[in-house]
């Protein structure tokens, strides 16, 4: 066992040295199309968030819901989500990344059917519950996929723009959700799935699932089409080969050998940060936004179709910067800014509570939802699944995404689950709980957080399993 960790180290300090051969910056045909399909389920998943926001109150007049049904409705996305999240790892390690998608669309199309004809209120959890579970296993295979495809100078952008398209598919809920019925709606979201079906026989698997699978014939030929014809991926091909083989003489893959000394700094930062990504309140704004601006006194159509607007822009932004600034240095502004904007919420509730600058409290509200939710979306909302689809080597990816996405979307259900009890209980305290976790989530990130902009990721991961 010594002779083979020796090896290992010696196999990491060479990757390190030689930046892993990612040396070709080229954007093939093969990568637009295989990000394009990536970014569609990107948009069905925030198409799918934003559903319950505009369509509270007609749902709730249309079938009889109480708030407490409701709340259950709203919350299972998220119960969905944690049991995707409990079998994703295993179903993207063994059906392959390509091979999940395909799973995927069944389960978004069902999904959807059954909220888009309900009659009565069980049929519509059945259905948010299936496309939660779609959307709990899609959380960790994007990232996953975009980051074993990408060159590394690339990886950033290409993963931020797949999650920017989440972004679009909740803006655009907002945008139209008030203007037509839910139940078109329901069947408007079944849209993306049927246009990328076919799209799915022409996009590569990841080349790095291959070679752990022990395809390598099929491993070079996927690298090749990825990095282009006259790209030079010998050096690539070979780092990729002899770090998967070195990793799997040491280690099974299972959720055992995740529980390592070694992989502890890794745990620590990627549980830690989808703990504290969805307990901020994250889904509390999303889910419930309309419900947010029509309780300060402010029209939903107007709040929410400019909330889109941010949206939009904002995540743009922390798209186009994310290689640039670096994955960290976008965490700490945009953490910085939810707990700066749930504060400002918090005052606002508290002005109106104490029938104080009336006016003047819902222009607050309206600013600082957008801080929160522009900050969410430069940086919060991805780059979480990004720094831990990097951090864990391909041995024990599938267990630590299943276990990130689990606790990530534990905290995500606690909050879209009790938000309307504690909104009830106290407006402001509400918020202000929500921004005193959003800033030991500063202060975690400052601490914990490495920055892996530029690097591969072989690099990443032979640095966090050998240090102290």
């Amino acid at each position: 066992m010594g002779e083979e960790r020796a090896t290992v180290l010696q196999s990491e300090s060479l990757l390190v040295r030689e930046g892993a051969g990612e040396n070709s910056s080229s954007v093939t045909t093969t990568l637009v199309l295989s990000t394009f399909v990536a970014a569609s389920i990107s948009f069905g998943v925030g198409y799918i968030a934003g559903y319950t926001s505009p369509t509270q109150s007609v749902i709730m007049e249309d079938l009889g819901l109480s708030i407490a049904e409701f709340s259950l409705f709203g919350s299972l996305l998220n119960l969905g989500s944690i049991l995707g999240a409990l079998v994703s790892g295993k179903t993207v390690d063994l059906l392959g990344r390509k091979g999940t998608m395909w799973v995927l669309y069944i389960f978004y199309i069902v999904g959807w059917l059954a909220i888009a004809f309900a009659k009565v209120p069980w049929l519509l959890d059945v259905g948010r519950l299936l496309l939660g579970f779609s959307n709990g296993i899609a959380g960790y295979l994007l990232p996953v996929y975009l980051a074993e495809i990408t060159p590394k100078n690339l990886r950033g952008r290409f993963t931020a723009g797949v999650q920017m398209m989440a972004i679009l598919g909740l803006s655009t809920m907002y945008i139209v959700g008030p203007f037509i019925n839910w139940r078109i709606l329901a069947l408007i979201g079944i849209i993306p799935s049927l246009v990328q079906l076919p799209l799915l026989i022409y996009i590569p698997e990841s080349p790095r699932w291959l070679v752990n699978v022990g395809r390598e014939e099929e491993f070079e030929t996927v690298l090749r089409s990825l990095r282009g014809k006259k790209a030079n991926v010998f050096e690539e091909a070979a780092s990729i080969k002899d770090y998967t083989d070195s990793l799997k003489r040491l280690s099974g893959g299972g959720m055992l050998d995740l529980f390592q000394p070694k992989y502890y700094h890794s745990l620590i930062i990627g549980i830690g940060l989808k703990v504290l990504q969805h307990s901020g309140g994250s889904n509390a704004y999303t889910y419930y936004s309309g419900v947010i601006f029509t309780s300060v006194g402010l029209s939903k159509y107007v709040g929410l179709s400019t909330l889109a607007v941010i949206q939009m822009i904002t995540a743009i932004v922390g798209a186009s910067l994310i290689d640039k600034f670096g994955r960290r240095a976008l965490l700490l502004v945009s953490s910085a800014g939810l707990c700066f904007g749930s504060f400002l919420t918090g005052i606002s509730f508290l002005l109106q509570g104490h029938h104080l600058w009336s006016e003047e409290a819902r222009i607050l509200a309206l600013i600082s939802i957008w801080v929160y939710m522009g900050s969410y979306q430069a940086g919060m909302e991805g780059i979480p699944w990004v720094i831990v689809a990097e951090i864990f080597p391909i041995n024990v990816k599938g267990a630590a995404g299943s276990l990130a996405g689990l606790t990530g979307n534990i905290c995500s259900w606690t909050v879209s689950y009790n938000f309307n009890f504690l909104f009830q209980w106290s407006s402001a305290g509400t918020f202000f709980i929500y921004s005193a976790i959003c800033g030991v989530c500063v202060i975690f990130i400052a601490k914990m957080v490495p920055e892996t902009k530029g690097r591969t990721l072989e690099e990443i991961q032979a640095s966090l399993t050998t240090s102290p």
